[in-house]
């Protein structure tokens, strides 16, 4: 083990068992979880929007890669 990692390992060992009082909680997953749905009803200009983008592109949607890559996120990161 290179030192830094051996450090870090004995600073975890000296560390005190601690105990948790419940679950740990993902703040994003409780958020989204608790989040009201979206039940604004769809116009008809959201319709005909819809529907040119997706005559523009050939009517297909955008893969997943793609979508993931446009975002700037990595699917490496997320697997």
């Amino acid at each position: 083990m290179n030192d830094t990692r051996q450090h870090a390992h004995s600073v975890i060992d000296r560390m005190p068992e601690i105990r948790l009082s419940g679950p740990i909680v993902d703040p994003v997953a409780a958020t989204l979880r608790n989040a009201p749905l979206d039940d604004e009803p769809e116009t008809e200009d959201d319709v005909a929007e819809a529907r040119a983008w997706l005559q523009s592109n050939g009517d297909k949607g955008i893969p997943h890669a793609d979508a993931m890559r446009r975002l700037g996120l990595d699917l490496a990161e997320t697997a």
